[in-house]
């Protein structure tokens, strides 16, 4: 994660967990089921797009579900891709979830 986001807090409205970057936001629209976590959709608003603002959203998630205990189910493909590239993430991913051995 770069520098800039470090100190930029995750908000969780239930529905999405999200960053705000210089007046714009990123973020993660999910949904909670019991010990899973189904993360549906990654974006970011066009002003911030390749600031590293998705990436930062995607890294705080995962980290938001492992302090939680809880176990991610990756459906969205940015952060399939993430975890791919990040394969110490893949320590979050529920291992039953379809897929699991491609990431």
């Amino acid at each position: 994660m770069r520098p800039e986001f470090e100190n930029i807090p995750l908000q969780n409205t239930g529905e999405r967990f999200e960053i705000e970057f210089n007046g714009s936001s990123a973020f993660i629209d999910y949904r909670q089921m019991g010990s899973q976590i189904a993360l549906n959709h990654t974006e970011s608003d066009l002003l911030i797009a390749g600031t590293g603002a998705a990436e930062a959203v995607v890294e705080k998630t995962l980290q938001y579900i492992e302090d939680h205990e809880k176990k991610a189910l990756p459906f969205c493909p940015y952060i399939q891709s993430y975890i791919r590239k990040n394969p110490e993430w893949k320590r979050v991913v529920d291992e039953r979830f379809h897929g699991y051995d491609q990431l």
